[in-house]
């Protein structure tokens, strides 16, 4: 079995398949539309065998000092492969060439990626700094 890293999003179809069944939290066809167009840089796996797109991550930011790490998933078949590690060291690599320095990378850890995700640096967020957010859309004044 191979895998190939190709630059980019990979098609709806493929990426609504990869975050339902790779567990993380499963998205509408319109939120994938109005979403994946505002992808600053991404990636995808495909299997060379079969041609199905495996696993992916994406980067949404300014471009110039807040990046964001989002939607990394590999297929639970295509697991422990090494496949997280290259998508996460493209994400890395891509931000490093280019962007300018002083940049601020962040995501959003769940328990399973918490050791990948720092195997590449990342550490948790100072006692003095918490991660906040509007879940479920919700948003209230």
């Amino acid at each position: 079995m191979g895998y190939e890293l190709r630059s980019g999003t990979p098609d709806i179809e493929s990426y609504l398949r990869l975050r339902a069944d790779s567990g993380l939290t499963p998205k509408t066809r319109e939120q994938a539309e109005a979403g994946l167009p505002g992808t600053w840089r991404g990636c995808h796996v495909v299997d060379t065998d079969t041609g199905e797109t495996v696993g992916m991550g994406r980067i949404i930011g300014d471009g110039g000092w807040y990046f964001h790490i989002v939607d990394m998933a590999v297929l639970p078949d295509h697991q422990r492969r090494g496949l997280g590690d290259q998508i996460m060291s493209w994400l890395l690599d891509t931000i490093e060439a280019e962007s300018p320095p002083g940049r601020f990378v962040t995501l959003m850890a769940d328990p399973p990626g918490r050791a990948l995700y720092a195997k590449h640096g990342f550490t948790e967020a100072p006692e003095f700094s918490a991660g906040m957010g509007l879940w479920n859309g919700r948003i209230r004044r």
